[in-house]
């Protein structure tokens, strides 16, 4: 199967734009049912060429009975088409012979972390992360399963692809990011992902860790260490990893309890111990209830191990995905070698990153990659 995602803007004001994604040769369109605050290019648009969206928001309407006496509240949307974005596309890729999925940003919310800063991700030193909401809190949990259910009540969709369905932690943040003049490793961004918040302090402390010692080594290791073993010691880096594996489970499972079997569910996940962000670790019993698992295969250098990982996990009945992004490095050498490794270890989705910001260039590689991936047999 072949997915390509999508904004529900760059079908506002564009008629063009469901017929391109059939001729293009998709399966189905993942169409942003919520997002996090961004500003998007529209190289193909007829009447612009950028969008800012200068706030998280779901783009579907959201009953207010289902939220009343929450602090956690998705914002309205400011962004074209307003909250009736989402079912307008959708009509359109229908009109063009194309199946819509919900894509939903789970964690990621900039404001509500801003309004609410004691439900958000808190790294060793205290500084929080505003756009992190830490699934930790059930009230976060909470507000999690009913975003979920609420986008599906309200687009009537039959699948659903969560991303940031997790912890987030230092990467993956906030408008105009910073963070990479730091120059951190993988250690470093690991270490700077634990969460300090209070909830997260109390399962720490619940498992016999002592959070000011946690949080002191990480503050000395951060620049220096080579592993995370390293930095924490064995023992309490298994801890960690447990505790994290523990909280990201169940959010996971709290959500795909609250939906009908009916419902198609894709995650975005990873089985890296501590993964966080839009890819975080997939927690136990997870892979077997969902009918698709997407590994993060952006990086050339790691996607064979984020895919191979997820092979060797995933059952007969779970599709595994590569989620890939085609502005760059994908000359016809590369679509021809990644695609058939990636379907050699066990790929059979593909989820293209991502079609209202490709230029024309960028749609014929996507028109190429996807004639090579049917050669490989894709469905």
């Amino acid at each position: 199967m072949i997915l390509g995602y999508a904004y529900p803007w760059d079908f506002d004001g564009d008629p063009a734009a469901a017929t391109r994604a059939a001729e293009l040769g998709c399966d189905a369109v993942v169409l942003a049912a919520t997002y996090h605050a961004s500003r998007t290019v529209s190289p193909l648009h007829p009447t612009r060429r950028m969008v800012e969206v200068p706030v998280s928001a779901a783009y579907v309407p959201l009953r207010p009975e289902a939220w009343r006496g929450r602090r956690l509240v998705p914002s309205r949307p400011v962004a074209p088409g307003g909250d009736g974005a989402f079912g307008e596309a959708q009509r359109a890729l229908a009109v063009a012979g194309l199946d819509t999925a919900a894509w939903i940003v789970v964690t990621h919310h900039d404001e509500l972390g801003l309004a609410n800063p004691d439900l958000v991700v808190r790294n060793a030193y205290g500084d929080p992360y505003s756009y992190a909401l830490c699934p930790s809190s059930s009230e976060v949990r909470e507000y999690a399963v009913t975003l979920v259910t609420e986008v599906i009540a309200a687009s009537g969709v039959d699948r659903v692809v969560l991303e940031a369905c997790g912890p987030m932690g230092l990467a993956h943040s906030g408008v105009h990011d910073k963070v990479g003049f730091a120059g951190y490793g993988e250690v470093a961004v690991d270490l700077l992902s634990i969460c300090f918040c209070s909830s997260c302090a109390s399962q720490f402390a619940a498992r016999g860790l002592d959070t000011e010692e946690l949080a002191r080594r990480i503050r000395t290791h951060v620049d220096t260490a080579q592993s995370f073993d390293e930095a924490l010691g064995v023992d309490v880096a298994r801890v960690v990893r447990d505790t994290r594996a523990e909280i990201a489970a169940e959010l996971q499972l709290a959500v795909l309890d609250a939906l009908a079997p009916s419902v198609a569910v894709t995650i975005h996940g990873s089985l890296t111990p501590g993964a966080t962000g839009s890819f975080p670790e997939v927690g136990a019993g997870v892979l077997d209830r969902v009918s698709a698992v997407v590994a993060n295969a952006w990086r050339e250098a790691s996607a064979p191990g984020e895919i191979a990982a997820l092979a060797r996990a995933v059952g007969a009945n779970t599709h595994l995905g590569a989620y890939v992004r085609l502005d760059r490095g994908w000359d016809d050498e590369a679509i021809e070698a990644r695609v058939a490794q990636y379907a050699s270890a066990g790929v059979d989705e593909w989820h293209l990153y991502h079609l209202g910001l490709l230029p024309a260039g960028g749609l014929a590689t996507a028109r190429r990659f996807i004639e090579v991936a049917r050669e490989r047999g894709v469905s």
